[in-house]
């Protein structure tokens, strides 16, 4: 076999798992484009500034910024810095399960933190209304039934706190007894 034809075979070995990565990213709501470029740097042995990386995939370095920031606010992607280079490097982290806990644990803490602060503002309205002598019988009754559907709510996001604590210690893996990441 010549070079062109191993090279042709190495390429499209990384395309597939490339692509694969890029279909599947939208479930974590990460568009096909930045799927690529995560794929992209999968495959790279060495660091690689926005330029390459624009050069390599055919995309604007606007895009390619955008890009990493998003990689990186998921920590799929981070930067890092080489003696002697004074433009921003890139790295994939390769470590899915990594990649998984920080991803998931990040939407965790906000889904807790958006419904707790919705749920303590709602209390607080419907504590009022319980308490006041005033307010029509039918109004009173919703708002204690209300009240005790928040309070079983709440005990979702104490066990999803949990959670999280467990997925960021990987005391999750220990109960899963998994020997790939002990």
């Amino acid at each position: 076999m010549d070079l062109q034809k191993y090279t042709d075979i190495l390429y499209e070995a990384e395309e597939s798992v490339i692509s694969a990565l890029a279909d599947t990213m939208d479930l974590y709501g990460v568009t096909y484009s930045v799927g690529r470029l995560y794929g992209f740097l999968y495959f790279k042995n060495e660091p690689v500034t926005l330029d390459q990386m624009s050069q390599d995939l055919g995309m604007s370095k606007p895009s390619m910024s955008t890009g990493i920031r998003t990689l990186q606010q998921i920590d799929m992607v981070h930067k890092v810095w080489k003696t002697g280079v004074r433009k921003d490097l890139y790295n994939a982290e390769k470590d899915f399960s990594k990649s998984f806990f920080s991803f998931f644990c990040k939407k965790w803490e906000r889904e807790i933190s958006v419904n707790l602060e919705a749920i303590v503002f709602a209390e607080e309205k419907l504590t009022m209304l319980k308490n006041d002598s005033n307010v029509p019988v039918w109004i009173h009754d919703k708002a204690i039934t209300d009240l005790n559907q928040l309070e079983e709510s709440k005990q979702y996001y104490r066990f999803l706190k949990k959670l999280v604590k467990a997925f960021e210690s990987r005391e999750i893996l220990k109960l899963m007894d998994d020997e790939i990441y002990h």
